[in-house]
């Protein structure tokens, strides 16, 4: 009979004591468009930069390209290799 009125009072002091609490609202300022006025050394900064990255990112493009084809020989390679093992299993079990 004790434990269970113990633990009753003790259930409602846990209740009693944890208080719902509302989160804090959040404010965000609302974004406003900046100026976008460039001028004539900006853009030309802005457009090498941009003909340096469109070089590096082919240049990428290219070298994935070339890792894609090693790994397809690779791949072929390894099925060749499954295709002579199978081979292999298949005449130890005849003989």
């Amino acid at each position: 009979m004790r434990p269970l009125i113990f633990s009753i009072l003790a259930a409602g002091f846990l209740v009693s004591s944890s208080d719902a609490q509302s989160p804090m609202p959040v404010v965000v300022p609302a974004m406003t468009p900046g100026t976008t006025a460039q001028g004539p050394v900006t853009a030309a900064v802005t457009t090498t930069s941009m003909q340096a990255t469109l070089k590096a990112l082919q240049a990428m493009k290219a070298a994935n390209e070339e890792m894609l084809k090693q790994q397809a020989a690779t791949l072929e390679k390894l099925d060749e290799i499954e295709k002579a093992a199978q081979e292999i299993r298949i005449y130890s079990k005849r003989g």
